[in-house]
């Protein structure tokens, strides 16, 4: 950030003071100008990129495409830290406060499966996804007893590769190659029976999005486990890092 924008003026106070008190002083002023940045519209192509691909193990653009569609405006996910954070907090659309929450200070692994609880003990109405990798999802599996038990209608999509997909792709960026990021999982949908809840897996793209509406509208507990090929990753920095040398 600092090496390409200057500060004319620069705020240091509560975030949402300032940003209350420079609302105030533009009042009903816009600028009649405002056109779509580089950097929306490169986002809004990879998301319809997304919807239109149908390869398997499923592309990250496909799966966010698919939860957008599948959950309301109103409707909560919550994203954990790795790889899928990075996907999720650039193409996921949101329309409402509070509607994509982001594990993004510390980013700590493990946030969104206990976090989704807590929404829904607060909010029993809600409709809410825990949008996992399959790193965080072995930290705090175990709670899927905690929802069946208390009876909290608790909905997962883990995004499986078998690996630490975020450090893979720091490494391939720093060093041109990654050791020692892989592990194996275990049969999520048994796993997730022997707890008592259901389990589903995404054998093809045109499965994600059906089985994500029905796991969602299911009472009980759910655990959606999709195959994500990580090769878009790279290519996804060489279009963000043209946009920046374009800046």
């Amino acid at each position: 950030m600092d090496a390409h924008y200057s500060v004319d003026v620069g705020i240091v106070a509560d975030i949402s003071a300032s940003l209350t008190a420079l609302g105030d002083a533009l009042g009903d002023h816009r600028c009649p100008d405002a056109q779509p940045t580089r950097s929306s519209a490169l986002l809004a192509d990879e998301l319809e990129h997304g919807r239109r691909n149908d390869a398997f193990p499923l592309a990250p653009q496909r799966v966010v495409a698919d939860t957008r569609t599948a959950l309301g405006r109103e409707d909560v996910a919550l994203v954990d830290t790795g790889a899928v954070k990075m996907w999720m907090a650039r193409l996921y659309p949101t329309y409402a406060p509070n509607t994509c929450l982001v594990s993004n200070g510390l980013s700590t692994m493990g946030f969104a499966l206990p976090g989704a609880l807590a929404v829904l003990l607060t909010q029993p109405d809600a409709r809410v996804l825990a949008v996992v990798g399959d790193g965080a999802w072995l930290m705090h599996s175990q709670e899927i007893e905690t929802a069946v038990r208390e009876g909290i209608p608790l909905t997962v999509l883990i995004w499986e590769d078998n690996g630490y997909g975020l450090i893979e792709w720091k490494m391939d960026l720093e060093l041109g190659e990654h050791s020692n990021t892989a592990f194996t999982n275990p049969d999520v949908v048994r796993y997730a029976e022997s707890f008592g809840a259901r389990g589903y897996q995404i054998t093809a793209a045109d499965e994600l999005l059906p089985t994500l509406r029905k796991a969602l509208d299911e009472d009980g507990v759910s655990i959606v486990n999709c195959p994500v090929d990580y090769r878009e990753n790279l290519r996804l920095t060489d279009r963000l890092g043209d946009l920046d040398a374009a800046l």
